[in-house]
């Protein structure tokens, strides 16, 4: 576990595949710890004003993960909870960004039952090389989820409100007092 510098209020940032349920864990997780939430597709598409497939239908995969980095790297936020894109973990410097006063954590869900939840891969903003399936994209990204992630909370099995309370309790268990 990385040092947090004591007397901070660190920001917990949220990682991992598309459908696992960082955007919906995060709001639960914000108002169960009283803390402001972001998602940073949601900033994007509210800077770029126009949403993430049309943005990677537009300028392409690199384009986007161009635009992410940078947006990302705009964020000073102090004790909010993060919902990333799970693309973000393509960028080791918006990573550095975000665990500078952050605790990463990681949702953590096996394969098949990530593919059950996902049913709108083609419109939902998914940044994929071309001739990608989900499989071969969870293969690419797990990795660096557990590289980047200071925390992993497995989530197969639990409902959000569930999600949210293991998280909680990792976090608790690795001192953070929340």
């Amino acid at each position: 576990m990385r040092d947090i510098p004591a007397g901070s209020d660190p920001n917990i940032v949220l990682i991992g595949m598309p459908g696992v349920g960082k955007s919906t864990v995060g709001v639960l997780l914000a108002k169960a710890l009283s803390r402001d939430f972001t998602d940073t597709d949601l900033y994007i598409q509210s800077r770029e004003c126009r949403r993430l497939q049309e943005i990677l239908d537009g300028h392409g995969r690199d384009i986007f993960l161009t635009l992410e980095e940078r947006y990302v790297l705009t964020l000073d936020l102090q004790g909010h909870v993060i919902a990333t894109g799970g693309s973000v973990v393509y960028s080791a410097h918006a990573m550095e960004h975000l665990a500078t006063g952050g605790v990463i954590v990681h949702l953590d869900l096996p394969f098949d039952p990530l593919e059950r939840r996902i049913n709108n891969l083609a419109i939902r903003g998914v940044v994929m090389a071309a001739g990608q399936t989900l499989r071969t994209l969870y293969d690419e990204r797990e990795p660096l989820y557990r590289r980047y992630a200071d925390l992993t909370v497995p989530c197969a099995g639990l409902n959000h409100d569930e999600a949210v309370l293991a998280i909680i309790d990792r976090l608790r268990g690795a001192g953070f007092s929340v």
